[in-house]
């Protein structure tokens, strides 16, 4: 049976623009690897899908890591002799370095000038900075207001904690018809970054949202984590089931202007590289594929040795590659409704294409079966609403040997996927093709 994602299914550009207006709803959030604005922001994701939350506490030891000391900021600023907030942690989230121990001391402009971030080549943009595992603080700003901080004493004040609690992450699952798990994954660990984070989260929640209404196939496990240690920690957690996961992405990135790029699995040949490979080439846009480097995303823990998952990176504008990467130029003018929706509807593409990708065996294998006399030919006859043609339909018939799957035969005709699907499912229902046995079992 064919399982519809199409992309005609839903509104393009009214969920573009739900993404977008998503994304500006969590924009405020003061976000880390641990803490109170990650629960927030979780506690929104739960009011469009039902998140399963999980609290695994500071200490436990996952793999070669242990999960870290839990951070809540309540405020933080520094003011001058006069008292005004030169810098001030509500204005912007990204002032404080994220994970900043708590600070009450008063210091002369050349000692505090050792915990301060700028970027001189864009003096108006605040950088974003952690320090995660490093007991340490730290103010980021705009480099022209550096500029204007004369000679003074300044007052210095970071309201945070650091101490035992839990790391937090989000899991929503979707079951399918058939065994095997399609894994999507992003991390929701950075504040006001609205390409690198929000644009993810919102697409995962929506994705979400919109398979939660169809059939189908595969099952789907949805994952909200923070960056590195949140995949670790639930590899460690779940280690024991992850040989169901078949195919995997990481979302990230895919709100900007940007070509769609692919960053491929470790594996660099697995199915999920070909149906994206495949997507893109159809897609009439300009798109980049690279090949898997152990850096990035989450990618290259799910790629690790010990699991080897097949889970590629499926982004617009690779991270560091665009100026705006970890700086408040990250902002919701950056990532546009458009662009959101068209990666929406390429994420639809690449999961319809892994749904209907089947292994046929041709019931009529000794020359070409008489198509006439069964109507095929009157299916074809000028009716585009069919949405094959006759050479789609005699690739399907010659290349249904039980080795060859739909992707596989689309991908050696030059046709769109969606094309050879349809020409296999018209030959199914007139009795032409069957599954394989491994495919009708739902065994892969």
């Amino acid at each position: 049976m064919s399982v519809e994602f199409a992309a005609h299914v839903i509104d393009q550009e009214l969920v573009g623009r739900q993404m977008h207006e998503f994304a500006r709803n969590l924009y405020p959030l003061c976000r880390s690897i641990t803490g109170a604005g990650f629960r927030e922001t979780l506690s929104r994701v739960s009011g469009h899908i039902p998140l399963q939350i999980h609290e695994v506490p500071t200490g436990t030891k996952v793999f070669d890591w242990n999960v870290p000391k839990e951070w809540n900021i309540r405020d933080a600023y520094v003011k001058n002799s006069m008292g005004e907030r030169v810098i001030d942690f509500r204005e912007s989230n990204l002032h404080v370095v994220s994970y900043s121990v708590p600070v009450r001391a008063t210091l002369s402009l050349p000692e505090l000038k050792k915990h301060l971030f700028t970027l001189p080549e864009h003096p108006d943009w605040i950088p974003y900075r952690t320090s995660y595992y490093q007991e340490t603080w730290g103010f980021c700003l705009r480099h022209r207001d550096l500029l204007n901080m004369r000679d003074d004493l300044y007052e210095v004040c970071i309201d945070s904690s650091l101490e035992p609690g839990h790391l937090t992450y989000g899991e929503y699952y979707l079951p399918g018809s058939e065994g095997g798990e399609v894994l999507i994954s992003c991390h929701a660990c950075h504040p006001s970054l609205c390409n690198d984070n929000l644009s993810g989260m919102a697409l995962v929640t929506f994705l979400a949202k919109h398979l939660s209404t169809r059939p189908r196939r595969y099952s789907y496990r949805f994952l909200f984590i923070p960056g590195t240690i949140g995949s670790i920690t639930w590899l460690c957690l779940n280690e024991s089931g992850v040989y169901r996961i078949r195919h995997g992405l990481v979302v990230a990135c895919v709100g900007d202007r940007g070509k769609t790029t692919y960053k491929k699995s470790r594996q660099g040949d697995a199915e999920i590289d070909r149906a994206v490979a495949h997507v893109l080439k159809h897609s009439g846009q300009d798109y980049e594929i690279i090949d898997f480097f152990p850096y990035g995303y989450d990618e290259r823990q799910y790629g690790s040795p010990g699991f080897d998952l097949p889970v590629g990176c499926l982004m617009r504008t690779p991270h560091g590659q665009y100026p705006q990467y970890h700086t408040s130029a990250d902002d919701l003018d950056f990532v546009s409704p458009e662009s959101l929706a068209d990666s929406f509807k390429k994420y639809l593409a690449v999961l319809q294409v892994l749904e209907n990708n089947r292994t046929y065996v041709n019931l009529n294998p000794k020359c070409e079966p008489q198509l006439g006399k069964r109507g095929l030919y009157r299916l074809m006859g000028g009716d585009r609403d069919t949405g094959f043609d006759q050479m789609a339909m005699l690739w399907v018939l010659n290349l249904s040997d039980g080795s060859h799957s739909l992707l596989d035969i689309a991908d050696r005709s030059g046709y769109e996927f969606t094309m050879i699907g349809n020409a296999a499912k018209a030959l199914r229902e007139h009795q032409l093709l069957r599954l394989t046995e491994v495919e009708s079992t739902g065994e892969r």
